[in-house]
């Protein structure tokens, strides 16, 4: 039995880092284990122009702990109002490395998001000229459409209508949730990638729904049933360097996950290595392990992989508290429902 492993490290493709005493009480989780990280920008109000996500990446780095070696990659959140020269001058200065197409109303802080794909088409296109990627809410929010279909029915309707208008448009599915999602990105060999969640390849919509609600499961898109899970399973471990890590942590306050309308969101930076270790072993695949959390996404955005390495051991099970106090409030971190016996050593 492998007792220790050693990869590059890390680096999560899409992360949540909210601000203000939030960001000062989750950042640490991160920067511990990962090198960089692909921030979102659904903040209130949201990061929109090229000086918002300046202004936002010097909170993030006053708020690293002293010695941390951490890069945040910051995105724009794409609107309707977008200007593309505006976009187009961040990504060629490196002051952003992407932008955040969310559909409005999918998901949380998305009310600014786009309703008429073509008032975006502008910034599509000059994306595409510039290699710039875009990074994708994949679902649809018509009310019509079941929950649990809203990532394949947005494949068909927004996805692939939108790639055949705009050739060379660099895309990355983000948190895919279905074989759907699988078969798309499997069947294009160029110009798009995928993040799958640490969440999303553990849980299956029973651990949300049977014996009860468990909020703290809850997140979107919704975890989809175990034949999903199977294959999102079966793509992080292909080895595929279309597929890599987007953890999607997502902090919120306990209060707030334990509401009536409780919010969308799994806090899963603390332990997500420890997880992916325990699944990738459990698949007699961990040897490829590297490279879905540490080579695959550095690839995609065109970046070199982290010069430094980080070593896991296994040993007797990690007690991982069950929750992170923040000066916001306590967070619930991710309960994968197993044994934990790999570590950052």
């Amino acid at each position: 039995m492998i007792r220790t492993l050693t990869i590059r490290r890390p680096d999560d493709w899409h992360l949540h880092l909210r601000d203000g005493a939030m960001l000062r009480g989750v950042l640490p989780e991160t920067a511990r284990h990962f090198g960089r990280a692909i921030v979102m920008p659904n903040l209130v109000p949201p990061v929109v122009t090229a000086a918002d996500a300046v202004a936002y990446r010097d909170r993030i780095l006053a708020a690293l702990p002293e010695g941390a070696d951490f890069t945040p990659l910051m995105t724009l959140y794409l609107t309707e109002q977008t200007d593309p020269e505006d976009v187009a001058a961040a990504y060629q200065d490196g002051s952003v490395a992407a932008v955040k197409l969310y559909p409005a109303g999918a998901t949380t802080n998305s009310a600014s998001g786009v309703r008429d794909f073509d008032k975006v088409r502008g910034v599509l296109d000059r994306m595409a000229e510039i290699g710039m990627p875009l990074c994708v809410h994949g679902e649809v929010t018509d009310p019509e459409v079941d929950i649990f279909d809203r990532e394949a029915v947005f494949i068909d309707r927004v996805l692939d209508p939108l790639r055949r208008a705009t050739p060379g448009l660099r895309v990355v599915m983000e948190h895919i949730t279905t074989s759907d999602g699988v078969a798309y990105v499997a069947d294009h060999h160029k110009d798009i990638g995928a993040t799958i969640t640490t969440h999303h390849l553990i849980i299956n919509r029973n651990h949300i729904l049977a014996g009860g609600i468990r909020p703290h499961y809850y997140c979107l898109p919704v975890a989809k049933r175990e034949k999903h899970r199977i294959a999102l399973v079966e793509a992080a471990t292909s080895g595929d360097r279309r597929f890599f890590l987007g953890t999607d942590s997502a902090p919120h306050t306990d209060a707030a996950k334990q509401g009536a309308c409780g919010c969308a969101g799994i806090f899963s930076a603390p332990n997500t290595l420890s997880c992916l270790a325990e699944l990738f072993e459990a698949a007699d695949r961990l040897d490829r392990l590297e490279r879905f959390t540490s080579l695959n996404g550095a690839e995609f955005y065109g970046l070199k992989p982290n010069a430094a390495t980080i070593t896991l051991t296994r040993g007797d099970p990690m007690d991982y508290p069950e929750t992170l106090d923040t000066g916001a409030g306590p967070v619930t971190v991710f309960d994968p429902g197993f044994p934990l016996h790999w570590h950052v050593a």
